[in-house]
C-alpha cells in the first residue's frame, strides 16, 4: 500500500482542505436561502436566479467537501471522546450532500415552471436545510476547536502517547 508522507498536522498537504471547501458550500447555501427569502418578499425575480445558481454550485461542491472530509477524518488522530461527534458529523455531512442535491433539483423544477415565484413550502424546506447546515457548522467547529483534529499540538501529543 502507498504510504503518504504526513506533515505536522497529519496531512499529506500543507493545510486541511475540507474546511476550505466546506466554507464555500456553507456560504453558497446560506446566500441561496437569503436571496430566495428576499426575492419572495420583494418580488424581485432576479434574486431567484442568483439563488438557484448558488444552490446548483453548492450541490456540486458539497461532494468535494464530503470526500475531503472523509479522507481527512481517516488521517485524524481519533480518540474516544471525539468519536461520537465525528460520527454524527459524518452522517449529517452525507445526508446534507443528498439533501442539497434533492433541494437543488426541486429548485430547478420550480425555476422551470415559474422563474418569478418560489412557493412557501420550498422556503420551509430551505429553512430546514439552513438549520441542518448550522448544526453541521457547530459540529465541525467542535471537532476543530474543542477536540483539536488536525491541530499540530494535539497531533504531536498523540504521536508521543500523551
Amino acid at each position: 500500500m502507498l504510504a503518504l508522507p504526513l506533515n505536522s498536522q497529519n496531512l499529506p498537504y500543507p493545510d486541511p482542505l475540507h474546511p476550505i471547501i466546506v466554507h464555500f458550500v456553507i456560504a453558497m447555501v446560506l446566500f441561496s436561502f437569503v436571496f430566495d427569502v428576499v426575492g419572495y418578499f420583494t418580488h424581485n425575480s432576479r434574486l431567484f436566479e442568483v439563488s438557484f445558481w448558488n444552490l446548483l454550485v453548492a450541490s456540486a461542491a458539497i461532494f468535494l467537501a464530503v470526500i475531503f472530509g472523509q479522507f481527512e477524518a481517516g488521517l485524524a488522530q481519533i480518540y474516544t471522546a471525539v468519536q461520537s461527534t465525528l460520527n454524527f458529523h459524518t452522517i449529517i455531512g452525507w445526508s446534507l450532500a443528498v439533501l442539497v442535491v434533492a433541494i437543488a433539483a426541486w429548485r430547478f423544477v420550480i425555476r422551470n415552471r415559474n422563474p418569478r415565484k418560489v412557493p412557501p413550502a420550498y422556503l420551509g424546506v430551505a429553512t430546514f436545510l439552513v438549520c441542518l447546515v448550522l448544526l453541521q457548522v457547530y459540529l465541525g467547529s467542535k471537532l476543530f476547536w474543542v477536540y483539536g483534529l488536525h491541530v499540530e499540538p494535539l497531533v504531536q501529543a498523540m504521536k508521543q502517547g500523551v
